[in-house]
């Protein structure tokens, strides 16, 4: 580990200490690899430093950390959590994680040549040839050392109870992009667990998997519907909004005639790919959500409404608005985009009101929030995204609004505190988070509401 100046290029790490970047660190502090165990280049450099021969960029390297305890690697690569339980792993005791692994290499390619005026055609032309070569031979070494290191680690753990239940590689299949890690969801028994983290110094991030949880969203009235009302498709040249969700109600009164059927698919697994019912719990999740988009907050109960929308129904959560734990979110939310993101009619828009129960992670962007910036910066598309709730009553360590009044800490307070913070992957760069205001404030028979109307509200998550 190192500790560096802010403001120093990582490239030159690479360049000329030949290191492999595993993590930066917000703090100075990256972690790296390096094949010299002696580190002899390093101790080169700065002897040439001390001799005015050298690279004044030696001088930004303030320390090389000692670690033995790996105290500091740990404290760096594994949650909060998962790092304070660290010294009480039980041998047998089980976790399921998401490990990722780096895999940049110590290699970069170069910037692309500048044409000279000077040069003649052939000369640009041999120039701009080898620098093609260059680059797809650096992306065949980046795709041989993921697929070596994806080896190493299945050899590595194969002597212990492993079970892995996900494997997501954070390049995208479409497009050629630098692969510098992958991720891994696995079952695995402590010992293991210890082994494996201590012992394989690729691995940069060590996260539990994200439980699941919907937003609260505004209760619809479906049992009464009135006679008196005509609900009309949109034009067919309309928008096309994909609700990923816990399925639709596709039959409803309200939301059948712009239910584009022949599109529907379930992405669970284990499940048909045709079975997109909406099987949450009282009135459906997924069949709400819809209808807010198609209707906001006014539900007519008679007259004729035109449409605005086509729905396209991307099922992904289960009967108990929840998201399996051997489906990885990253994967399924690009598998979802990839599948509806295509053909004649590609869909640009998608609603995501599935986020973590627990505020994201400021040391690294999470897998789920790099795949959903990925996604909207190379097809072009709009994700919304929910905020998440804060609960209304809950221990800790994520506690509720009923655990932060207690505690001397009023509305609106508490929505500055680092557990109120948006939920995973409402961080993301290029999704549109949103959260909620106020619809009303209450003030009677000695009930009153923590929020004024059209204000902060007192739930969403805030950040």
């Amino acid at each position: 580990m190192l500790r560096i100046d802010t403001s120093f290029d990582l490239d030159t790490l690479r360049r000329q200490f030949n290191f492999e970047i595993i993590s930066e660190q917000d703090d100075g502090y990256v972690i790296v690899v390096s094949k010299d165990l002696d580190l002899s280049l390093l101790q080169q450099k700065l002897d040439e430093f001390e001799t005015a021969a050298g690279s004044a960029s030696i001088a930004q390297i303030h320390e090389l950390v000692n670690d033995e305890t790996q105290e500091e690697r740990l404290r760096r690569i594994l949650t909060e959590q998962l790092f304070s339980e660290w010294p009480a792993l039980k041998d047998d005791q089980e976790l399921i994680v998401d490990v990722s692994i780096a895999c940049a290499g110590d290699w970069q390619i170069r910037n692309r040549p500048k044409r000279n005026p000077r040069w003649k055609p052939e000369t640009w032309a041999k120039k701009e040839n080898e620098w093609t070569n260059e680059r797809m031979e650096a992306y065949e070494r980046w795709d041989a050392l993921k697929d070596s290191r994806l080896e190493d680690v299945e050899s590595m753990l194969s002597p212990y109870s492993v079970d892995i239940l996900k494997n997501w590689d954070n390049a995208n299949v479409q497009a050629v992009e630098l692969p510098d890690s992958f991720t891994l969801r696995i079952r695995i028994d402590g010992r293991g667990f210890r082994d494996f983290i201590l012992n394989y110094p690729w691995v940069w991030e060590v996260t539990e998997p994200d439980d699941i949880e919907t937003p609260q969203q505004m209760a619809r009235d479906l049992d009464s519907l009135a006679i008196a009302l005509t609900v009309n498709p949109p034009p067919k040249d309309a928008p096309i909004v994909c609700i990923v969700d816990s399925g639709i109600q596709e039959s409803h009164l309200y939301l059948d005639p712009a239910i584009r059927k022949s599109d529907s698919r379930c992405f669970l697994d284990g499940a048909s790919s045709t079975d997109v019912a909406d099987y949450v719990k009282p009135s459906g999740h997924g069949t709400r959500v819809a209808g807010a988009v198609l209707y906001g907050e006014t539900v007519p109960s008679s007259g004729v409404i035109d449409l605005a929308y086509w729905i396209q129904n991307a099922r992904v959560l289960d009967k108990h608005c929840k998201m399996p734990i051997n489906m990885l979110p990253a994967a399924v939310i690009r598998d979802v985009v990839t599948h509806f993101n295509r053909g004649r009619t590609p869909t640009r828009i998608f609603n995501h009101s599935i986020n973590s129960v627990v505020a994201c992670r400021t040391r690294h962007m999470s897998a789920w929030a790099t795949e959903i910036d990925q996604l909207c910066h190379d097809r072009d598309i709009l994700i919304v995204q929910s905020v998440g709730n804060i609960p209304c009553c809950n221990p800790s360590p994520n506690i509720g609004v009923e655990q932060h009044i207690a505690a001397g800490r009023p509305y609106p307070d508490y929505l500055s505190q680092p557990v109120a913070r948006i939920a995973n992957p409402a961080q993301s760069l290029q999704a549109l988070s949103v959260g909620s205001v106020t619809y009303e404030s209450v003030c009677a028979g000695g009930w009153q509401s923590l929020a004024s109307q059209e204000g902060d509200p007192s739930a969403p998550r805030a950040g």
